[in-house]
């Protein structure tokens, strides 16, 4: 029997926050866009039909969000609590986009949201709009602080080492801010979140279709909606093609992990399912040529020649030069006052390995390959699912404009079963994200081993399963909540 280790169950406690925060952020970047856009149309109008249709999706948004700011306050704690090493070790750098994410986003979506949700009747119309819109663009803002801080683990840059403070320091501010992996994660994430709030808008309208009543609201809210989660939909395609090109040239092993791709070459097939491949389609996907060099698990393992003529080193190789590193850090801590010139000398041996500084940490090249399987079937959930939801809202939007969606009960049953699987496909893309990089905390610089706080296995298991309780509470109490007020409806009159 595998002992669980405070290593495992530290991941396991911040995974289980992560996917529980992930609940609700997408509704609410989604639901942002939606209800924005149905004031906007009342604003427009003058039409007292689209103001009492924002106001309820309003009401949907405010009892989500709520608890979104719990789950997130706590997550951002655990870095405290959990990985102190971590925050010690790069705090500099990860902790400027959180502090502007709190500083900046957290108040504006604090001061707008005030407006928006009591401020009818007591400001203009458009004033109240722009509240609507800041409050959404205040929520969105505020995933981009927290992605740029995700992506810079995925691909770390703008930070040099400094030995005599054991941190590393951030450099290049606007590297960091604009770091092609962040800025695709942010755009991702947010847009998947728009057809998460799509998916949702329109299964709770056609329960209402169902049950033969809002039928105006539902299909007023089903046009708005499914057009937004289409748009999304197909942006989060395209930001999801730039997404493989940065996971192919920063983290190959994810990409090799996530097509259980042992044995790289050219023109690399894309495995649909084990057995069934398509030719040369990793390569496509991977660097946009089919011609396109793409490596394996073994290639990253063993140590490759790319067709350039590019020597990449073997795990073996990656942890010597960390090991390498690793001793002279230690070396140059212990001289550097008693010996300036040597250990200046030292620095440059340091310098020369900081690359490799985290294989240092690796005991066993095998450490080094995450759980292919948890990679490898997550990432199909994913495309699968957001194929078959960008069809459904297609055949949704195209049904309403004739005017048949109301009748059309097998397509309303769909659109409810729809809920669960647009929530399992955003979190399968995160288990891809997040997983496909393990042992990493911070990609190739900081494994997990070496991240953990000094605690008790037994401590942070107890509080692992305290916050599955509270957790689930909370879960449980906002779907109780949020229920209520579908039930009892937007109160449009059918006569408007």
């Amino acid at each position: 029997m595998v002992e669980t280790t405070l290593i495992d169950w530290s991941r396991a406690q911040f995974a289980l926050t992560a996917c529980y925060h992930w609940v609700f952020v997408p509704l609410t970047l989604g639901l942002a866009v939606i209800m924005a856009v149905m004031e906007t149309i009342y604003v427009v109008r003058k039409d007292e039909f689209w103001k009492k249709a924002s106001q309820f999706w309003m009401k949907i948004f405010g009892i989500n969000f709520a608890v979104g700011i719990a789950t997130g306050l706590i997550l951002e704690f655990e870095f405290g609590t959990n990985w102190s090493n971590y925050s010690w070790f790069v705090g500099d750098i990860f902790g400027a986009p959180l502090a502007i994410e709190g500083i900046i986003a957290f108040f504006m979506e604090a001061t707008f949201v005030a407006v928006m949700f009591f401020g009818w009747d007591k400001v203009s119309r458009k004033f109240h709009l722009a509240s609507t819109w800041l409050t959404g663009i205040g929520a969105t803002i505020s995933a981009f602080w927290i992605l740029v801080a995700n992506g810079w683990m995925q691909h770390p840059v703008g930070m040099e080492f400094n030995p005599d403070t054991v941190r590393n320091e951030m450099v290049d501010f606007w590297a960091v801010v604009t770091n092609p992996v962040a800025v695709t994660k942010f755009f991702h994430s947010v847009l998947s979140g728009w057809m998460t709030g799509a998916i949702v808008v329109i299964g709770i309208s056609c329960w209402y279709l169902l049950r033969k009543r809002e039928t105006r609201f539902a299909l007023a809210s089903i046009r708005v909606a499914a057009a937004v989660g289409i748009i999304g939909t197909f942006a989060v395609m395209f930001t999801g093609d730039r997404s493989g090109v940065h996971v192919a040239r920063y983290q190959p092993m994810k990409l090799a992990a996530a097509e259980g791709l042992m044995d790289g070459g050219r023109r690399a097939p894309f495995s649909i399912v084990p057995g069934i491949e398509i030719p040369g389609m990793l390569s496509i996907l991977a660097t946009h040529d089919i011609d396109g060099y793409v490596p394996g698990i073994n290639d990253l393992l063993d140590g490759y020649t790319d067709p350039d003529g590019n020597e990449h080193l073997s795990a073996e190789a990656k942890m010597y030069k960390g090991e390498t590193a690793l001793r002279a850090f230690r070396v140059y801590r212990k001289i550097k006052d008693k010996a300036p010139k040597a250990a200046a000398e030292v620095k440059k041996v340091l310098d020369g390995n900081m690359e490799y500084f985290g294989y240092g940490y690796i005991k066993d090249r095998n450490e080094l390959v995450p759980n292919i399987w948890l990679v490898y079937w997550p990432f199909r959930i994913m495309v699968g699912l957001g194929g078959f939801l960008l069809l459904f809202m297609v055949t949704v939007l195209f049904f309403e404009r004739r005017g048949k969606i109301a009748d059309m009960k097998w397509l309303q049953r769909v659109a409810l079963l729809s809920i669960p699987l647009v929530y399992l496909a955003g979190q399968a893309g995160w288990v891809v994200a997040e997983v496909g990089r393990q042992p990493w905390a911070i990609q190739d610089l900081l494994p997990v081993n070496a991240a953990i706080s000094s605690l008790s296995a037994g401590a942070v298991k107890t509080t692992f399963f305290i916050f599955v309780a509270v957790f689930t509470l909370f879960l449980a109490i906002e779907l109780n909540i949020m229920f209520k007020a579908i039930r009892k409806g937007p109160g449009v009159d059918e006569g408007q």
